[in-house]
């Protein structure tokens, strides 16, 4: 007997923590038909109009600040310490899309000595399709869902199953702010009900965040829909100490960019090249660091360190590590450290492991745990080689007191967003993209509202 419902299991102790429903076909008719229509009334409101409204929703969203690192504790597992974080990561990319929208999505005037008039508009593009993972599910939803809005899209956001409660939560915002009906929508779907959403014809834009795999499905069901795609895919982010860095201050950064949100980040630090001439301090140091985790139930405030999504990251992480200790790679970490971890259990210790390769996969394939490789290099040069020698292309940074060899570092290595002294951030004013497999298009910035938008010319001619 088939059923049409799911169930979130909860990383926390494995207990259904809630059941939903995947809409039905016809549900998702009516829907995309509500979008459709709703969306043609929307553009014609001012950016004002919009945002007002658009800043009432945060504002309501913002409220229910505990209730939401509750709930995602719950859902995905991250410590509710931390859960006010990602909405204030809301709050400031949303304003800053809103701040921006009025001179983003100005006319573009060309001045000549023509009798007439001759200006380019940015038009809305129909409607968005926003399918979101469960590892940062707000932050990664309104990267395209706010600036959508605002352009005079109308906007359906699909979810992770792991995180539902998510959609719902933003969807109930924008409710209370007063957002017509239609405007945005939250479904709950099936891969199959995705892909069915993506050839109906009218959608004409999908912003996807997630796996490799994921986007190349894709890809394939948009092929010969002639619409737009932005996909951010995955990450194996590298970061290069040089032998001039401040060795504290990056011991300290790279720790966090490395274990928050435990590892399952796709921007996060996945792999550390240090200059030989400081690496025994700086793996002294980030171990040390590193063992002061708490591991432990992220219900409780001093957990600093939560369980994996699902046993199968969990059991991922500990085979890719036994597999890099097998060819003769090091870990300093006894997990004996963390009684929450043991066989079979989806709270996994944070793991540092030094004499490590790129014949190993947890330095070239994407670990998205709790677990980073550090390898000694003696140059620039070696250090951007291996930067470099990588599938993915989404950040990486350098940590060093010489901007000038930062920014020739920066120049060579390949990567969507390249930082200096600070990582695992994305900063609404810079286009957030990536390169190689870590996907394509752009969100935030001036920039992100280009995909969200098509030119329209206007020339016209005065008859005298």
């Amino acid at each position: 007997m088939t059923t049409n419902i799911f169930q979130v299991i909860s990383p926390v102790d494995g207990s259904i923590y809630l059941e939903r429903e995947y809409a039905s076909k016809a549900q998702l008719e009516q829907a995309i038909e509500r979008a459709t229509n709703a969306q043609e009334k929307w553009q014609d409101r001012s950016i004002e109009e919009r945002a007002e409204i658009c800043t009432r929703a945060i504002d309501i969203f913002q409220q229910h600040n505990t209730r939401h690192g509750e709930e995602l504790a719950w859902q995905m597992g991250r410590p509710v310490r931390f859960g006010g974080g990602e909405v204030s990561g809301v709050v400031e990319r949303s304003s800053y899309m809103i701040d921006i929208a009025a001179n983003a999505l100005a006319d573009i005037h060309i001045k000549d000595n023509l009798a007439g008039e001759r200006f380019i508009k940015r038009v809305p593009i129909g409607v968005v399709l926003t399918i979101a993972p469960w590892n940062y599910p707000y932050l990664t939803a309104i990267n395209s869902v706010v600036p959508a809005i605002m352009a005079g899209n109308a906007v359906i956001l699909k979810h992770s199953s792991q995180t539902p409660l998510c959609s719902e939560r933003l969807e109930e915002a924008f409710r209370e702010a007063g957002l017509p009906v239609g405007v945005f929508q939250s479904l709950h779907m099936t891969h199959e009900d995705t892909a069915t959403a993506i050839r109906s014809g009218k959608i004409n834009y999908v912003a996807f965040t997630g796996s490799v795999a994921a986007g190349a499905r894709i890809e394939k069901t948009i092929a010969g829909q002639f619409i737009g795609s932005g996909l951010e895919l995955g990450g194996k982010d590298p970061a290069y100490v040089r032998e001039d860095a401040n060795v504290h201050y990056a011991i300290e950064s790279l720790v966090d960019g490395s274990f928050f949100n435990s590892g399952q980040s796709c921007c996060g630090i996945e792999r550390i090249y240090v200059h030989r001439s400081v690496f025994k301090d700086f793996v002294e140091g980030f171990s040390d660091l590193t063992r002061q985790y708490i591991l432990g139930s992220p219900l409780e405030q001093e957990t600093n360190l939560g369980p994996l999504v699902n046993m199968k990251a969990a059991e991922f992480v500990r085979n890719q590590t036994a597999e890099a200790i097998s060819l003769g790679a090091t870990a300093l970490i006894d997990p004996s450290l963390f009684p929450m971890d043991h066989p079979g259990s989806n709270y996994l210790a944070p793991q540092v492991l030094i004499d490590v390769d790129h014949s190993m996969r947890v330095m070239t394939e994407e670990s998205f745990g709790p677990v980073i490789g550090i390898m000694a290099v003696d140059s620039d040069d070696q250090a951007i080689d291996l930067m470099n020698d990588s599938e993915f292309g989404l950040t990486a940074s350098v940590w060093t007191d010489n901007m000038s060899a930062a920014t020739a570092i920066g120049n060579r290595v390949q990567t969507g967003t390249f930082f200096s002294n600070r990582c695992d951030y994305l900063d609404p004013a810079l286009a957030w993209t990536g390169i190689k497999n870590s996907g394509r298009g752009c969100t935030l910035s001036s920039v992100g509202y280009e995909a969200l938008t098509r030119p329209k010319s206007y020339h016209f001619r005065v008859l005298t």
